[in-house]
């Protein structure tokens, strides 16, 4: 055990046997995509947006080498369709592993035809919501947190792969228009959260369901970073700085959401204290605070990493470090089951691995 935990160092906890679970039991395609970042986040840093230099030459990085992320990825992605694999009735799901399409392209031009095919899927041929925000189900226009993970970085990351500065700016946009509906007007504390599912469909949800918020927050720090690092789009202040309070509010409201158990994790549902605590937003909530502090260090406050630290530690007390298993975690599936997982969940386990591969960061760049 000694040798998996000192792998990765300062993790606190086997990273590795955690991955491996991650790895193994993912079956959706936002599982598979989000595998696949934390995978690419963790051992190749520099060819994710987090890196120090993601775009050479206002490009893309080459890929010299095999990348076990692209590798984990390259099996799912069909070359003969419009999306880049079943998604199940979602439009957003299947452009999880949009930006390891992107990526594979560099070596097979196969994968970039499909990425673009999967770009033009999104915002061509999915329902559209009142105000422009497009829906993450194919059947009726109808808004998920979740969809903020999946589409706006991959369309992002593609129009720095294409030189489109459009497509750039419309992810931005997406964000914040899906917020502009998703975000109650509220007073509370809790004002900066986001409704689950706002739609006609009998799976409207307008609770604030912590993962949700954490998909959130996390694709928008992807589309920050792209912005903050390409060089045609290292001056859009105003995209950047709205991108950047959108964060940092669904980070407050989650520090003054409820949290359960001991050491504690957020809620499920953050304005619900009667909820499990879930590993599995507390862990992407804490990765978002560390990549913030790193890309918008004005921003996040020294409240913010103390709110992270306390998250990241209580996620360290709940790793079966023989077994890898996070638990316990929300049923990624069954949402408002009161039954915690005690299996723990796919993203949940990508989640942790995301939160370390943040930590580690973060401290390289305050030594």
């Amino acid at each position: 055990m000694a040798s998996s935990l000192s792998l990765y160092a300062g993790a606190g906890f086997n990273v590795s046997a955690v991955l491996a679970r991650a790895l193994t039991v993912s079956n959706h395609s936002w599982e598979y995509g989000t595998a696949a970042e934390a995978l690419l986040e963790l051992d190749n840093p520099e060819l994710s947006v987090f890196g120090d230099k993601p775009f050479p030459g206002d490009g893309l990085p080459p890929i010299v080498a095999e990348i076990p992320s692209l590798q984990y990825a390259g099996q799912f992605i069909r070359l003969d369709n419009e999306t880049l694999v079943d998604g199940d009735g979602a439009v957003g799901d299947p452009a999880a592993l949009g930006v390891s399409a992107v990526l594979l392209g560099q070596q097979d031009d196969q994968y970039s035809a499909a990425a673009q095919r999967q770009a033009d899927f999104i915002l061509q041929k999915a329902p559209r919501y009142q105000n422009g925000a497009i829906s993450h189900r194919e059947a009726l226009a109808e808004l998920w947190a979740d969809f903020t993970y999946m589409a706006p970085p991959f369309l992002a990351y593609q129009g720095v792969a294409t030189n489109n500065q459009s497509l750039l700016r419309e992810a931005g946009r997406q964000c914040q228009l899906q917020q502009d509906i998703l975000r109650p007007q509220s007073h509370k504390p809790t004002r900066g959260l986001w409704r689950h599912i706002i739609g006609p469909s009998d799976a409207q949800d307008l609770g604030l369901w912590a993962t949700g918020n954490a998909w959130a927050a996390a694709g928008m720090t992807r589309v920050l970073a792209t912005m903050l690092k390409w060089g045609p789009s290292k001056a859009w202040k105003t995209e950047q700085d709205q991108l950047k309070r959108s964060i940092i509010d669904i980070l407050d409201g989650a520090a003054h959401g409820a949290t359960k158990g001991k050491p504690p994790l957020l809620c499920n549902y953050l304005d619900d204290a009667t909820w499990f605590g879930d590993a599995a937003s507390t862990a992407l909530i804490a990765a978002v605070t560390y990549r913030m502090a790193v890309l918008a260090p004005t921003v996040t406050k020294d409240r913010h990493l103390q709110f992270a630290d306390r998250l990241r530690k209580a996620i360290i007390a709940h790793v079966d470090n023989a077994t890898g298993l996070v638990a316990p975690t929300v049923n990624s599936l069954d949402w408002k089951s009161r039954t915690p997982s005690a299996q723990g969940s796919p993203e949940g386990q990508s989640f942790t691995v995301l939160m370390y591969a943040a930590y580690r960061d973060y401290l390289k760049r305050h030594k």
